[in-house]
Parts: structure tokens; C-alpha cells; sequence
């Protein structure tokens, strides 16, 4: 028991006043992200027509958008690669130095350059540019101002601002960076948006994990056919208890359809649980369509799962029918099968 108290000790400890050292900590950990973030901010208003310059010439691409840079600005422009590559904007990331000693071969004639370089003046980008020209190939630079030698070979320059580096000595790239990411990202999703990008055109890229899960088409999720519970809104209680049963996963819900087939309304376990905890066994032998849900939340077949979890999670239902263009039942989102993706609100 003494040895076990001994043990917890620096954990109790650990709960009480916090060192001096770690509110430092703390304090610095918040800086370098209101630093960034500010940066970021900033940035946001400084945009102008040049930036929609850009965005035309990337949607334009006829190839690839051949991101290039060096160190940190390298590491950022392999993710604005692999950006605009998820939004179906062709892309790849060349390293400046391999570009030098044979992978130029890689460049056709309907590529863009986009070259990030905070300073504009990195020895492998200015050695890679005659080479860039020769080909007559577009360029947009990300770079710190326009007063660069990058900025000057640039049909389109995208200035990022004269910005101090967050932390104690200001030394390591991460003001810069950050912005740059933030920037890079912006030129991705607008121009995939200027090309019309759908979101079933995202779902093509992202098959895979819950984000391929969640942008899968609707009726590849749904129960359909022998799994719907269906009954006529003018059936009693009783009899569309008895009459809907299904084999295999039960739903708990009765969708109720008028006499043209079309949605009436929604008549679920709760619906009945309610009903016999005010002990009003008497209406199971009345029409059901006096006490369904009329006007129940629908999603369309055509759509895609995102559109039915965002419902289920905003509503807190349970059950949400799928309808065709003429508000046939088709189908059924049950809680219990997507319950692992539905967004979690927070607060």
C-alpha cells in the first residue's frame, strides 16, 4: 500500500499548481499560433486581382501544375501538390535540384510552374528558371514581395508580405510557411471551383477510409426493397405493425405512403413507445396517419451519404427517408448502419 501511495504521489502533484516553467510554455505555445494565425489573417486582406490571375491560369491547365521548391517552402509545395491532385486538379511536386540533372524531361508545354520561394532569390530556383523560360512555360511565384528575382521572371507573383517568424529568435520558417500553405491551399479550392468541381468528383478521389465512406453515393448505403418497412397512411396502428414486418436487419421505422405512392410520413418505435406510456392503447385501431411525423426530413437518391449524416446529426433522428423526384420512397438511411460517421457537435 506504501509503495502504491509512493507511486502516485508525482501524479497528484501533477494535478495541482502548475510550474512557472510550463505557463512559459504555455504562453510562448500560444504566441507562435496567434503569430501564424495573424499572418494568415492578414494575408487574406492583402489579396487582389493577381491572385484571381493565378486561379485562371491553374483552371486553364491543360497538364500539370508542377509545384517546385526548396527546403520548408519545398516540404509546404508538395502539400499544395497533393491538394490540388485530391481536388482533381492535375499536379506533381519537382524538386529543383533533380529538375537540374534530368527529370526537365518530365515538363510538356501545357504545364504551369508554380514556385514558392519566400526569399526569391534560392540559388536552385534562380538556376532552374532559363530552363523555365526556354520552354516557355507559365510561372506563378509565392514569394515575400515582388522586388525578387523570382517575382521578375513570374507572369504571376502572389506576395506573401515582409513576415517576422513566429517563436522566441525568430528564426525557423513558420510565419512564412504557414502563410504559404494558406495561400497555396486558396489557389487549389478556388480554381477547383472555377472548373466546377462536384463534390461526387471528390468522392472519385477519396474511395478509401471514412472520408470515402462518407461520400459515397446514397443509394449504395440505403436499405431498399425486402429491408423497407412500408404501409399506407390510412392503415390502423395495429395493422401496420403486423403487416410490415421484415426478415433480416429491422429498421425502426414504418414509412407511410399516401394512395399515389408518394411520402406521407414517418411512423417510428418511439412514435409507439410514446403511445403506450400515455396509455393510449385505444388509437392502435385508429388510422395511423393521426399520430405519424407528416413532413418527415428526406434526403434525395441521387445525393451522396455527407448530405444524410450532416441531417441525422443536426435533427438527432434516427431514421431518414430517400426519395426520388417525385417523393417515392426508395429507401432508408437507418442510424444504426452510418452511426460511426455522423458529426459530433461540440459544446
Amino acid at each position: 500500500m506504501e509503495a502504491r501511495q509512493q507511486r502516485q504521489a508525482p501524479v497528484a502533484e501533477s494535478r495541482g499548481i502548475v510550474p512557472a516553467s510550463e505557463l512559459d510554455w504555455l504562453r510562448a505555445g500560444r504566441a507562435v499560433v496567434a503569430c501564424e494565425g495573424q499572418a494568415v489573417l492578414d494575408l487574406s486582406r492583402r489579396l487582389d486581382s493577381r491572385f484571381s490571375e493565378a486561379v485562371a491560369l491553374v483552371a486553364a491547365c491543360r497538364q500539370s501544375v508542377v509545384v517546385t521548391g526548396v527546403g520548408k517552402a519545398g516540404l509546404i509545395g508538395q502539400k499544395i501538390a497533393a491538394t490540388m491532385c485530391s481536388t482533381r486538379t492535375r499536379a506533381r511536386f519537382l524538386h529543383p535540384t533533380e529538375a537540374l540533372h534530368g527529370d526537365l524531361g518530365c515538363l510538356t508545354p501545357d504545364d504551369v510552374m508554380l514556385i514558392l520561394s519566400n526569399s526569391g532569390e534560392t540559388d536552385e530556383i534562380l538556376r532552374l528558371l532559363p530552363s523555365l523560360k526556354e520552354r516557355q512555360l507559365p510561372i506563378i511565384a509565392i514569394t515575400a514581395h515582388d522586388q525578387n528575382t523570382l517575382s521578375r521572371a513570374a507572369d504571376v507573383t502572389l506576395c506573401l508580405g515582409r513576415l517576422p517568424e513566429a517563436g522566441a529568435h525568430g528564426l525557423a520558417p513558420s510565419t512564412s510557411t504557414a502563410a504559404m500553405l494558406a495561400l497555396g491551399d486558396a489557389l487549389a479550392l478556388v480554381a477547383c471551383e472555377a472548373r466546377g468541381f462536384t463534390p461526387e468528383q471528390f468522392a472519385v478521389c477519396h474511395p478509401a477510409g471514412s472520408l470515402g465512406e462518407r461520400l459515397r453515393p446514397i443509394r449504395e448505403v440505403m436499405r431498399s426493397g425486402d429491408q423497407l418497412r412500408l404501409a399506407s397512411e390510412d392503415a390502423t396502428i395495429r395493422e401496420v405493425l403486423t403487416q410490415s414486418s421484415r426478415p433480416g436487419r429491422r429498421t425502426g421505422a414504418v414509412i407511410l405512403v399516401d394512395a399515389e405512392g408518394r411520402l406521407a410520413g414517418l411512423f417510428t418505435d418511439s412514435d409507439l413507445a410514446r403511445l403506450l406510456e400515455q396509455r393510449r392503447d385505444d388509437q392502435l385501431d385508429r388510422p395511423v396517419h393521426e399520430v405519424m411525423t407528416r413532413r418527415p426530413s428526406t434526403v434525395p437518391v441521387d445525393g451522396i451519404l455527407e448530405e444524410a449524416l450532416q441531417l441525422l446529426g443536426a435533427k438527432r433522428i434516427s431514421e431518414l427517408p430517400v426519395v426520388d423526384n417525385e417523393d417515392r420512397p426508395c429507401g432508408l438511411i437507418d442510424i444504426t448502419d452510418v452511426i460511426g460517421l455522423i458529426p459530433v457537435e461540440e459544446g
